[in-house]
């Protein structure tokens, strides 16, 4: 059981991902009230690392998620395909008029001393009305599946998604699969039904079921009510607040057999020091830092969970996986767009300490 892990070596798929697929509007530099036209970018917290696995780094990876027969399911979909992801989709038809939707996140890149801005039109989500019982588990995990992924993004969008959530994790976990959870609290989709205390109760159930957690320490805080750490941290790339709470959560989640997050210091919107560190049964592991001239930071982190997967899928060391990680999501800000553009290739020369000169 390498990393506390039992990880099948076979599969038909690799992965798969539960959440809400959704298109990002992406006016780039400009704000929205000056906006003339937009980039239309495919995303989805949980979707994003199955992409990201298929499209950089060769694994076979699939989504289950909602899908709206209309135009903007269609560019969806063929985007999905288009990254080598399988679907299992629950369909919906579209009234023409009021929906169900497909998700629209809005943000613009944000400039210099300017920060970022993200807002949604999440109204009538066919994925908030995602229930158990939507999808044949058994049929999906039939072939063998190595790995399960969700987030706290899909948790969030109902009552009835966290409930799916656990349901596909016991069925995972029944079909032998590893379950990872990445946290990604969001305090405006969860203030719309409930609040902290829902979220937490919410997420708690379903980290009962989970081996890998993904989360920073305001996540572990906000998401599963953990008090934060005793000492605070000197920078934000100091990893002692994150392995000074690493007790109260396998006190909480003793089946929980890796934790990792990545540390990000916001000097401007375009320049980043970045990091990265796990907890991988019982042993702590920091990744290098770097200096980000960021273009697009939207996916970061799913770009770390996904190099992390990926290392630990391929029976890596633990500290090549969050090397591989923090590579992937350093990378990933360098490209517009939520997902990878990267190769395996480039991930890997940056994780052993490439550099930017030029390749001929």
């Amino acid at each position: 059981m390498k990393y506390g892990l039992n990880l099948k070596q076979e599969g038909a798929l690799d992965l798969v991902s539960l959440g809400a697929l959704v298109h990002r509007l992406d006016p780039g530099i400009v704000p929205f009230r000056k906006a003339t036209e937009c980039q239309i970018h495919v995303s989805g917290g949980e979707f994003n690392v199955a992409a990201n696995l298929a499209d950089c780094f060769g694994l076979r990876a699939g989504i289950a998620s909602a899908m709206v027969d209309y135009p903007i399911g269609d560019l969806i979909a063929e985007r999905v395909r288009s990254l080598g992801v399988t679907p299992f989709y629950k369909r919906f038809k579209h009234n023409g008029v009021t929906g169900p939707n497909m998700a629209t996140v809005y943000s613009d890149r944000g400039q210099g001393v300017r920060a970022p801005v993200v807002f949604y039109n999440r109204s009538n989500e066919a994925a908030a009305q995602l229930k158990p019982g939507d999808f044949d588990w058994n049929a999906i995990f039939a072939g063998g599946v190595r790995w399960f992924h969700s987030g706290g993004i899909f948790a969030a969008l109902s009552e009835t998604t966290g409930e799916l959530i656990v349901e596909a994790m016991k069925c995972a976990k029944a079909a032998g699969a590893v379950t990872s959870f990445d946290l990604n609290y969001r305090a405006k989709l969860w203030n719309l039904w409930g609040g902290h205390e829902v979220a937490s109760s919410v997420l708690q159930n379903i980290i009962e079921n989970v081996d890998v957690l993904v989360g920073n320490e305001e996540d572990l805080q906000m998401g599963l009510g953990i008090a934060g750490p005793e000492v605070a941290a000197k920078s934000k790339l100091d990893p002692g607040a994150f392995f000074g709470m690493i007790d109260r959560v396998t006190a909480m989640c003793p089946q929980v057999k890796v934790m990792a997050t990545t540390l990000r210091e916001v000097h401007s919107t375009n320049r980043h020091s970045w990091g990265a560190v796990a907890w991988i049964d019982g042993k702590t592991y920091v990744s290098p830092t770097c200096e980000l001239d960021v273009v697009d930071r939207v996916g970061g982190g799913d770009g770390f969970a996904a190099g992390l997967f990926y290392g630990l899928l391929a029976g890596e060391s633990e500290q090549e996986a969050v090397n591989l990680g923090w590579a992937h999501g350093a990378l990933l800000t360098t490209y517009p767009g939520d997902t990878t553009m990267a190769t395996l290739e480039q991930v890997r020369a940056f994780a052993r300490g490439g550099s930017a000169r030029i390749q001929r």
